[in-house]
């Protein structure tokens, strides 16, 4: 009378229990992870990266859930994850998303291997201790659409070749320490052009004129070592949102500058920007805006949003006046 029972015990510890009768991950993809791991030391970040389970239940990875391989490896907050990208990362060939941000003991450079990941379309690799410079393999990624290595210690010059991924649609390279001036090849993004972060580098030189060829959403170069004429960025038929050249050297007439309807933040402050503030600028729904330290003068236009700004956008400059600043005399 007990045969059933034992023998449905025996069904059901053996369902539930045995790896190989649910396992979906790929031997492959298994074995390359388990890699991992052992090259990071087994920190405790993948402390579920346990052989006898199924790798598309551990954490820090995704499988798709038809193929079951492995197409994103997200890794992050983690001080006690050390060492370098192990070059296995490179062996996961369905891999579409890489990601290891706030990773503070992450160092060396960026991981030759990862050219091989042709399926990639994001690539994070932010708030590390990585340095060397902006590898040119990336530039092999033809399927990437979002590239970040901001917030690390990435320094030599920009890759001009970046400029031929063809469905890059953000590009950030900002906090690093980053040298040399901007691609001319910035201007030629095939396809609409991506948001560009390049800020808090130590970039020099001229902004390239073929930059006034694109229509950025966002482009941020704030904080560089950048001169001359940055007004190409502007123009009327454009479709910009955001705009901060901060707190470079940049010298040009703003009176002359024609602005997009659509933008929303314009950041110039501490340059060397001479004329007076655009009428035109009345019309825009501006949700932030500072021209601060510059060198402009005249009346500061009424209408729009010109007086909802405090005196902290328009003041150190050469001659500006009317509300909010002092009348004009």
């Amino acid at each position: 009378m007990m045969i059933v029972p034992l023998f449905l015990g025996f069904l059901l510890s053996s369902t539930f229990f045995s790896p190989t009768l649910s396992e979906h991950c790929h031997p492959h993809d298994k074995k390359v992870l388990l890699q991992i791991k052992n090259a990071l030391n087994n920190p405790y970040l993948l402390a579920s990266w346990d052989p006898k389970t199924d790798c598309c239940h551990w954490y820090s990875l995704d499988c798709d859930i038809n193929t079951h391989r492995v197409i994103s490896l997200h890794m992050s907050s983690d001080d006690r994850l050390t060492g370098q990208i192990p070059a296995e990362v490179g062996d996961l060939p369905y891999l579409e998303t890489l990601l290891l941000v706030h990773l503070p003991n992450l160092n060396g450079t960026i991981q030759p291997s990862i050219a091989k990941l042709k399926n990639l379309k994001m690539l994070w690799l932010s708030w590390t201790n990585l340095s060397g410079p902006v590898p040119e393999f990336v530039s092999q990624l033809k399927n990437l659409t979002y590239l970040n290595l901001s917030f690390n210690n990435l320094s030599g010059s920009i890759p001009s070749s970046l400029s031929s991924l063809p469905n890059l649609d953000a590009l950030h390279l900002d906090r690093n320490k980053l040298t040399g001036s901007i691609p001319e090849s910035f201007g030629m993004f095939p396809g609409k052009a991506p948001d560009l972060y390049l800020s808090h580098n130590k970039l020099s030189g001229t902004i390239p004129a073929s930059l006034g060829n694109m229509d950025f959403n966002t482009i941020d170069l704030s904080r560089n070592m950048l001169e001359g004429d940055a007004s190409m960025l502007f123009g009327l038929n454009k479709t910009t949102w955001g705009i901060d050249i901060s707190r470079n050297m940049f010298q040009f007439n703003l009176s002359k500058a024609e602005f997009p309807k659509s933008l929303a933040r314009l950041d110039v402050n501490h340059n060397k920007i001479m004329g007076s503030i655009p009428e035109g600028l009345t019309g825009l729904d501006l949700q932030f805006m500072n021209v601060s330290y510059n060198r402009l003068c005249g009346e500061i236009p009424v209408g729009g949003r010109m007086q909802s700004f405090d005196y902290s956008t328009y003041f150190h400059n050469r001659c500006l006046c009317g509300a909010p600043l002092e009348s004009c005399k």
